[in-house]
């Protein structure tokens, strides 16, 4: 057995750090980290940590500054945020979808002393880099066309034993923070302390029993190869990495989701884990070699991150069996709710309506289904706003009091989700509170939620958005997209006069667009806002 790291002291609180690095002092021959025919095992990766934290410390970097991450899916950008942490940094995430102007307020309003880029996002990074007063230092994950420095060559010259003289962070600490909208110049930047980490190793540890977040089993239950299918940079991706590494799995990275590649790695990785947001399920399920069967390896299978079809989530258990869960969280609070595979399958058969459902609270989490204004708790299958207190809440978001006052209140978040709990605690979304139509000769609330989930038991319907467009006598309208299968046809009209057989006049579409597919986010999320600058106000156009 290796030797004990000198950078913890026996009295030194333990980081979800220390448990990583735990599995990574055992079998250091054992894969560790996977992509492609980059295979790391642990004694490399924990050696090539540590290479990456001193190369970091020698830009200057001390504990607590800020350090953006402006990353592509890669072996080392997952050694490069746990390298942050490793020298008692602050982690930003970059994600790639802002555009030039919210990227420099990201990482501007970050204070971000360091700014980590993948190669291929050198040119944005730089221009982002230059417009903050901080002056952040500019390094690369190997060599790119900007004059920055390539970490990764600054590594090789470094230590490969672990860096010391690491403060423990404060409880009232931001150790990570993650981008989650805004507007141009003033983005929300979710910040989270060690008790976000702490709470995730708990949940992991606790008993079969317990609700929890896992997107996979314990790790005394086998060998685990978890694929990291959504992007690093976003909460998916990162609870993911933090969910893999802790239980001693072998972490297998997947550069850019494409539902035939994806198949590929999940069968010749034998992958047992994975989380996937609604659409690349979707898009797996539509793949003609996903067939029962095919991926016989496969234990668990996370859907997150947007609302999911419960036609769809049937499909996926029909074809991969009882192995589908489904979680909900926000970037902030990263863990509220979660379905587990075993429980959804026999709540679903005992009663099906639990399968527009995202599930129950997790441990040491509460829930409470609040009216606008108000602190009481409504009851049971009344539609409110989603309150949540726990662990895996935010601190606040970064440097912005005033945003944080507003979401926060005694510790309860403000979702910003609108839903409502049934007797048995389960929680069922029915829409953003921002996004709700407003239509109708009264002022009724249409639920794009719910328009969603019916579009797609359609016949030949492969995805759905709803979106509220301008009216002039009603004030908002409701407008769908749908993506529609290859050789089918889908008829607008019969379209509408399903959707008012089954929701009623009010959901009616004034206007039903047929595409292809629909747009995405980098996240894989319905792409709303491509959708309403593209097609909202548009005359319409043959299907």
């Amino acid at each position: 057995m290796p030797e004990p790291d000198a950078a913890r002291t026996a009295d030194s609180p333990r980081t979800y750090l220390d448990h990583v690095l735990e599995h990574w002092h055992q079998g250091e021959d054992a894969e560790a980290l996977v992509q492609g025919t980059l295979r790391l095992t642990r004694g490399q990766a924990r050696r090539r940590l540590f290479q990456l934290g001193h190369a970091l410390r020698a830009q200057g970097l001390a504990p607590g500054d800020g350090v953006g991450l402006f990353l592509a899916n890669r072996v080392e950008s997952v050694l490069a945020q746990l390298a942050v942490h490793l020298i008692g940094c602050r982690v930003v995430f970059l994600p790639p979808e802002p555009g030039p102007g919210e990227l420099a307020a990201l990482v501007e309003q970050s204070a971000a002393r360091a700014v980590v880029t993948d190669p291929l996002f050198a040119q944005r990074a730089a221009d982002a880099a230059s417009r903050s007063v901080h002056a952040p230092v500019l390094l690369s994950l190997g060599p790119c066309e900007q004059p920055c420095a390539d970490l990764l060559a600054l590594a090789d010259e470094c230590p490969s034993e672990r860096p010391g003289d690491v403060p423990a962070p404060r409880a009232d600490e931001a150790v990570t923070v993650l981008y989650t909208g805004g507007t141009l110049g003033r983005p929300k930047l979710a910040a989270h302390s060690h008790r976000l980490y702490d709470a995730l190793v708990g949940l992991m540890k606790g008993s079969p029993e317990d609700s929890r977040p896992a997107i996979f089993s314990a790790p005394d239950q086998g060998a685990q190869r978890v694929l990291a299918s959504t992007l690093l940079t976003h909460g998916s991706g990162h609870l993911t990495t933090i969910q893999a590494l802790v239980t001693g799995a072998t972490l297998v990275v997947l550069p850019e989701f494409e539902a035939g590649a994806a198949l590929e790695v999940l069968r010749e990785e034998r992958i047992t884990a994975t989380m996937f947001v609604p659409p690349m399920l979707y898009a797996l399920l539509d793949h003609p070699q996903c067939e029962p069967g095919a991926l016989p390896a496969l234990r668990r299978i996370a859907v997150g991150g947007a609302a999911s079809s419960p036609t769809r989530l049937q499909q996926a258990v029909e074809v991969f069996g009882p192995v589908v869960s489904q979680g909900y969280g926000q970037s902030e609070a990263l863990g509220i709710t979660v379905f587990g595979a075993e429980d959804l399958a026999t709540a679903g058969a005992r009663r099906p309506e639990v399968w527009r459902s995202c599930g129950r609270v997790i441990a040491d989490t509460e829930i409470e289904i609040r009216s606008e204004g108000s602190t009481q708790a409504l009851p049971a299958r009344q539609v409110g706003e989603v309150c949540v207190r726990g662990n895996t809440v935010m601190l606040g978001y970064y440097q912005d009091p005033e945003r944080t006052a507003d979401a926060l209140h005694d510790g309860w978040l403000r979702t910003g989700d609108m839903g409502y709990l049934d007797a048995e605690g389960y929680l069922y979304l029915v829409d953003r509170a921002k996004d709700i139509i407003v239509t109708g000769s009264t002022s009724d609330n249409v639920y794009s939620r719910v328009l969603e989930d019916f579009l797609l038991t359609l016949p030949g319907v492969r995805n759905a958005a709803a979106l509220g467009v301008p009216d002039e006598e009603y004030g908002e309208a409701v407008q769908i997209f749908l993506a529609t299968a290859e050789g089918t046809e889908v008829d607008p009209e019969e379209v509408g006069a399903s959707v008012t057989a089954e929701l009623g006049e009010l959901y009616t579409p004034r206007r039903t667009v047929l595409l292809d597919r629909l747009p995405t986010t980098k996240v894989g999320k319905v792409d709303k806002k491509a959708l309403r600058a593209a097609w909202v106000g548009t005359a319409p156009s043959a299907p």
